[in-house]
């Protein structure tokens, strides 16, 4: 069972989902998961589909924003728009959410949030985004 890392209100981090995990995030009102890891990474990971039909089993939206290495500025805007279309919390996840809260911070930062206010999120939720925003 995945940790959730919650890192703002409407948006948090976890490492690898497995499919039991997705119909307790909607229980804990999560409208949408967002899947920043690569298929076949690692061969016991579930693949985007079948992340997809279980987040969509469990009444949840699905975005697959595969991200390898460091997020790119696409990358981190299409999750960006994702979360705010999604209009209410959002749980995105890769193996560690290294990824995830790389991607998410990314995405706020080229929207003009303040970076000491994305590192003060991060390290919350116990992620150090100082090297991605400094």
């Amino acid at each position: 069972m995945s940790e959730f890392r919650r890192v703002t209100d409407l948006f948090s981090v976890a490492p690898q989902l497995g499919v039991d995990d997705l119909a307790r995030a909607a229980q804990q009102g999560f409208v949408l998961v967002i899947n920043n890891r690569p298929d076949g990474e690692a061969p016991d990971q579930p693949s985007s589909v079948e992340v997809a039909e279980a987040a969509e089993a469990a009444g949840m939206a699905y975005a697959y924003v595969p991200v390898v290495g460091g997020p790119t500025r696409a990358q981190a805007e299409a999750v960006r728009e994702a979360i705010i279309e999604a209009n209410g919390p959002v749980l995105a996840f890769c193996r560690s959410g290294t990824r995830s809260i790389n991607t998410w911070a990314l995405g706020e930062a080229l929207a003009g949030a303040p970076p000491t206010e994305l590192v003060a999120a991060g390290a919350q939720a116990g992620y150090d985004l100082r090297a991605l925003l400094g």
